[in-house]
């Protein structure tokens, strides 16, 4: 399953009417993972107005919860959850932390609020695109090593290992739709003298 997440855990504030308004991130794989984040956000910020949370995981998106904290229902951790899912961010946990700046920001301030931090926030620390890559394997005599490292720097083809010995072996990750289209290129590179074997698939990152 390929999806879309945060670049790494990270934290983003943005400041309206004087109230600051910190969104912290973090992947989750399990709701236990997601829970026990939130309490160390909180222990963190315990002298804050509220810590507002939400957090949406699973494959297709089967555990989601939001928490307002606090704050009048419905006007912090939905429309947290709900700037999750319209960025399509999987497998994310985020605690908004808002230190109340004196100025009441109303219902419909409180909603943008929260949604800009997110949003915003996930902009600043970046997405990436996570990607379940079968990994191709061959190998290369050395005089046609040059050829094989141009090709691959060319099409920006992720590579998995490069292993000297009599010859050299080599691993590139590719997604499955490419990996027919690249046997045939590296085979004409090559003058058809290279076999290909299929090795474990791994999640790689690419920049969204």
């Amino acid at each position: 399953m390929n999806y879309y997440t945060i670049k790494e855990e990270a934290e983003s504030e943005i400041v309206i009417k004087k109230s600051r308004f910190i969104a912290t991130f973090k992947r989750a794989f399990n709701e236990d993972e997601a829970k026990e984040f939130i309490d160390k956000i909180k222990k963190r910020h315990r002298s804050a107005t509220h810590n507002c949370s939400a957090y949406v995981i699973g494959e297709n998106n089967e555990q989601q919860r939001a928490h307002d904290d606090g704050e009048p229902s419905g006007t912090a951790g939905v429309p947290m959850l709900e700037a999750l899912k319209m960025m399509n961010l999987q497998n994310v946990v985020v605690v908004v932390t808002r230190y109340f700046g004196g100025i009441k920001l109303g219902a419909g301030g409180l909603i943008r609020a929260y949604s800009n931090a997110v949003s915003k926030g996930a902009e600043e620390i970046g997405v990436v695109h996570r990607v379940l890559q079968p990994e191709l394997i061959f190998h290369v005599d050395y005089p046609n090593l040059g050829k094989i490292d141009y090709f691959l720097e060319q099409n920006e083809i992720v590579l998995a290992k490069k292993e000297f010995g009599s010859d050299i072996l080599i691993g590139i990750f590719l997604d499955e739709v490419d990996i027919e289209p690249t046997k045939e290129k590296i085979t004409q590179l090559l003058n058809g003298q290279v076999e290909f074997t299929i090795g474990e698939a791994r999640y790689n990152e690419l920049p969204a």
